[in-house]
């Protein structure tokens, strides 16, 4: 699809010369990876809020078992629980920092260089024709670009 009038998608979402359909198609389904794994990544860092914030509300559940009369277990939460590592080693800011140095990283720039050397950096071409195929054109709301 190399519709480049004014009707159609901008430069940026314009297929180049050259690219196949399977080319676009890989492209498309490399990006819906990267997209899913930055919803994973969103679900890392909850894990890591959600973590960060229950090993504080530990600090009440001590106070609150102590004033209770229950001392030996406050002990125990205190000295066991609070405080520590969510796997070996580690606590889940450095689960963040190795997937977003590590893993993440790279897939971001795998993606980013398949589209630089398949498609000259364009994004989302996938979706931008099936944008044009999917619109109504000449109908409001329909319209290729803002």
């Amino acid at each position: 699809m190399n519709n480049r009038d004014a009707s159609g998608p901008d430069a940026a979402h314009t297929r180049p010369d050259g690219v196949s359909d399977r080319t676009v198609e890989a492209l498309g389904k490399l990006s819906e990876a990267l997209e899913t794994v930055e919803r994973a990544r969103g679900r890392l860092y909850d894990l890591h809020q959600l973590i960060g914030h229950a090993d504080l509300m530990l600090d009440d559940a001590v106070d609150l078992l102590r004033t209770a009369g229950h001392g030996d277990l406050a002990d125990r939460v205190r000295q066991e629980l609070v405080g520590r590592n969510v796997i070996a080693g580690r606590w889940t800011f450095q689960l963040v920092e190795d997937f977003d140095d590590g893993y993440y990283a790279l897939f971001k720039e795998l993606d980013r260089q398949a589209r630089e050397q398949l498609a000259g950096g364009r994004r989302h071409l996938f979706e931008a024709e099936m944008k044009e195929r999917r619109r109504t054109h000449g109908r409001p709301g329909h319209e290729a670009t803002p």
